[in-house]
């Protein structure tokens, strides 16, 4: 199997261009691939493939074989991957995703992707559609309003959570302590697998450094903590948005790097800028082939 390691911001994954066709055993294979002492290493494996709805399709998988409706850093070297192997040369492109097609406008510099920015559409915030289950939270509210900034307790300590869909779920947490010494090893599965979150969730973890820089850890579902998350990122500046903590536009640091997000007023949407990175290419052979 040819594939191409890529990352964004720290967020590795295997790529596999599938335009002329399929690998067989998606899941067994992701998590082989993404085995960092017997495969290759990575935080899941993504495939590249042709599309009838939009210019290609993303099909994305975590490192423990389950599929992964959205990834943000994982979108953008997507995009830099089919321009520079010369799948298209279009500088905006439609990326179908398991959440939606979603928009991306590439910024090329010596015939090379360097960065790109992605319309990552309208977050949610219905409970029910991030999913949410609210009767396992101490509240007085509409089950239609939004989990912003509520208490939530697990394992004797409370945390300020408020939950945002950017078509996976997230549960987005502001602490006062550094939260590069937090202990997301021990709290994040919590977060992760707690009957609130009937999918399961990602949690992040967040500092705010001024009303324009917010730093954050993220545990991802299905692969653990990550260097980044770009969904994260962006449900994190929508939670600090709607908490009053920042305005629309936001530099998220994340261990890394850094995203720039905006939450656009007249559409709605929430824009991701950000790098991406080509490793190196190569050829594995399957245990099993």
């Amino acid at each position: 199997m040819k594939f191409t390691k890529m990352h964004g911001i720290g967020n590795d994954y295997v790529y596999v261009d599938c335009t002329a066709g399929v690998i067989p055993e998606i899941s067994k294979t992701a998590i082989f691939v993404s085995d960092r002492h017997f495969g290759i290493g990575s935080d899941g494996l993504i495939l590249i493939k042709s599309s009838e709805v939009a210019d290609f399709e993303m099909d994305m998988y975590n490192a423990d074989g389950s599929q992964g409706k959205m990834c943000g850093n994982g979108i953008r070297c997507v995009a830099k991957y089919v321009y520079d192997h010369g799948l298209t040369d279009k500088t905006t492109i439609t990326i179908d995703t398991q959440s939606g097609i979603k928009t991306l406008e590439l910024t090329v510099e010596d015939s090379k992707v360097q960065k790109v920015r992605v319309d990552m559409g309208a977050p949610e915030v219905i409970p029910r559609k991030v999913p949410c289950d609210i009767s396992l939270l101490q509240r007085d509210k509409e089950e239609s309003e939004p989990v912003i900034g509520e208490e939530f307790e697990i394992q004797g300590r409370t945390y300020p959570i408020t939950c945002v869909s950017m078509g996976n779920p997230h549960c987005v947490t502001f602490i006062d302590e550094d939260v590069r010494s937090f202990d997301l090893e021990h709290v994040g599965p919590m977060f992760e697998k707690h009957p609130l979150f009937p999918e399961q969730v990602n949690a992040e973890f967040v500092n705010v450094i001024d009303g324009e820089h917010l730093l954050m850890r993220v545990w991802e579902r299905g692969s653990g903590e990550t260097l980044a998350c770009g969904t994260g990122a962006c449900a994190t500046a929508v939670a600090a948005f709607l908490n009053g903590i920042t305005g629309r536009s936001v530099d998220v640091e994340l261990m890394g790097g850094h995203l720039q997000i905006q939450y656009d007023e007249s559409t709605g949407h929430v824009f991701m800028t950000g790098p991406a990175t080509e490793v190196f290419e190569g050829e594995i052979t399957l245990p099993w082939e």
